[in-house]
């Protein structure tokens, strides 16, 4: 039994993920413009992205103001997440199992998504394919970022990391 593996209790081998963290993100910028942003949509956006998390996000506000985008200062625009051990694995199981299978057309994951660091990034359009949000109920509708960052710093090795954790990959 070399480092990586590990008996749980009942004795059963199995490998330790080789992933660092995931980390979920928000924009909400296409939002900010909307009246009551602060009040009504910016909770609603944290309450239903813990929902499918675990884990309350953290507001992340604009550095500087941009008068073209008129953006403002301390303005928040964006929601992050960073998830590690128990819930990174629970969120992983259910965006692979539960969520991806859901969205509409879905052919796989193009292996171009992994960057020179081994970084995966995905792209989700809306946020319904989580079986937690119910989208009669929802107030907002938005997308997110996906991003699994490796222990392994180097792309080919990433790869090899993510088809042992079953991501689903384009063939061809």
């Amino acid at each position: 039994m070399n480092n990586k593996d590990k008996k749980n209790k009942t004795g059963q081998i199995f490998k330790i993920s080789g992933l660092e963290k995931v980390v979920v993100n928000v924009g909400t910028g296409r939002f900010s413009a909307l009246p009551n942003f602060e009040d009504k949509t910016l909770p609603e956006l944290v309450k239903e992205l813990s929902i499918i998390t675990g884990q309350k996000p953290s507001a992340r506000p604009a550095t500087k103001s941009i008068a073209g985008f008129k953006l403002r200062a301390g303005t928040v625009v964006g929601l992050k997440i960073t998830l590690r051990k128990k819930r990174m694995n629970e969120f992983i199981k259910k965006l692979l199992n539960i969520a991806l299978p859901r969205v509409r057309d879905f052919r796989g994951i193009k292996r171009e998504s992994v960057d020179a660091n081994g970084n995966l990034t995905i792209g989700l359009k809306d946020h319904f394919i989580f079986p937690e949000i119910t989208p009669e109920l929802s107030k907002v509708n938005f997308g997110m970022e996906i991003t699994f960052v490796p222990k392994i710093q180097n792309k080919e090795k990433a790869v090899e990391l993510y088809k042992e954790l079953k991501i689903p990959f384009k063939h061809g």
